[in-house]
């Protein structure tokens, strides 16, 4: 499945096309490499989101096409959920 859509199946991000744009602003990396919006996903691999002061790192557990909106959160594990500090100059 591409990350994008698993992105948005799993509930990570609200929208495909908010996904695609974080996938082509280098937001996301795929198993330690920056994912495009059409990388493949597969069980097994570690999605690492971050957004401005936010890093969210999940493991992907299943790749369906579609699930309810309360069983999103079975499709990945989370790793890692922290907010850096901002840096002050």
């Amino acid at each position: 499945m591409r990350i994008d859509k698993y992105l948005k199946v799993s509930r990570l991000i609200k929208r495909r096309t908010v996904a695609k744009d974080i996938c082509e602003g280098e937001k996301i990396q795929l198993n330690g490499r920056t994912a495009k919006p059409s990388a493949d996903v597969k069980p097994g691999d570690k999605i690492t989101i971050e957004i401005g002061n936010h890093i969210l790192e999940v493991l992907v557990i299943s790749t369906p096409n579609s699930v309810k909106a309360n069983e999103a959160h079975l499709l990945y594990e989370v790793i890692r959920d922290e907010k850096r500090a901002r840096e002050e100059f």
